[in-house]
């Protein structure tokens, strides 16, 4: 099987796998997925990731079509390095190789240029027309019209609060803080029309290429506010060269008053994601960034007094 053969027969890419007529190297894959590097005979290697053999739950439905969906509308825009879908079938996704490097100012840089050009890219309405998940917990994707920030807390913020409750990592306190967030999501400002965002942009889903280009990977791709995937960037010590990227992004296109003050609002979302995904370890956090998402709120209304 060579590049040209997967392309016109993408569904053969399982059996070839079965039988061993592909060489197999394990990498990195994240927390969800098992992942590997495919070497095909004509020296073209692939990433392949599919959903983890013994995981004891079957893989969602739609789950990598989704992803496939999404990487392609983002490339779809031209802006921003994003690797070609060269197999999505229902339990295996397969993706051009991207040789990994080191993040240089230069690369970072381009990020934020290019980041600027798919956002601006656009979207016809918040949401996406395809199922959406974030990790592996379904998301809202339904179109809407907005505006963000009301779609935002119904969407991106109630939902994964009510897991986090119900599955009891969540304490009456961080709920507390986070339902103040929806009840004064109005209050921050910065409303925009849908940009064209990555979704999932933490740091670990930037990967820098040796081409000294930064790629992004695993998207929750939609119709949001172009503001979420700069705040992700920020989360878990941040993006390398992180300053360089946001200053490359706003000579390009120059972020609305306030946007600093609303980064904890943005990062609330991926924070809830994991208490709905992983449990009570992740609940100071939530408690943390809800606590700072209220004090921008309190600060947007000083300010307009």
């Amino acid at each position: 099987m060579d590049l040209a053969y997967l392309r016109a027969h993408p569904a053969h890419l399982p059996t070839f796998l079965t039988h061993q007529r592909i060489r197999e190297t394990p990498v990195a894959g994240g927390s969800i997925c098992a992942a590997t590097r495919l070497t095909l005979d004509d020296g073209h290697s692939i990433f392949a990731k599919s959903w983890p053999e013994g995981s004891g739950r079957p893989v969602p439905e739609g789950f990598f079509a989704s992803e496939a969906a999404g990487l392609r509308w983002l490339r779809a825009a031209d802006a921003v390095g994003v690797p070609e879908v060269l197999v999505a079938l229902p339990e295996l996704l397969a993706l051009d190789w991207i040789e990994p490097g080191e993040p240089t100012p230069a690369a970072a840089e381009r990020l934020g240029r290019e980041l600027a050009a798919l956002h601006r890219a656009g979207a016809p309405a918040f949401g996406a027309d395809w199922a959406g998940f974030i990790g592996a917990l379904p998301q809202d994707n339904a179109l809407d019209p907005g505006p963000w920030s009301t779609w935002f807390a119904r969407c991106r913020l109630l939902p994964y609060l009510r897991r986090s409750v119900d599955g009891g990592a969540l304490g009456p306190a961080e709920t507390t803080l986070v339902e103040q967030v929806v009840e004064r999501i109005g209050e921050y400002g910065g409303d925009e029309p849908p940009a064209r965002i990555h979704g999932d942009l933490w740091p670990g889903n930037v990967l820098w290429g040796l081409d000294d280009r930064a790629w992004l990977v695993d998207p929750a791709a939609h119709g949001g506010h172009r503001e979420t995937d700069l705040a992700q960037l920020a989360l878990f010590g941040g993006a390398p060269h992180l300053d360089r990227i946001l200053a490359a992004y706003r000579e390009v296109w120059p972020l609305a008053d306030g946007w600093a003050e609303r980064v904890p609002l943005h990062q609330l979302h991926l924070m809830l994601v994991h208490t709905a995904l992983f449990g009570a370890a992740w609940r100071e956090a939530v408690g943390k960034t809800a606590r700072q998402a209220l004090d921008g709120a309190s600060g947007r209304a000083n300010v307009k007094r």
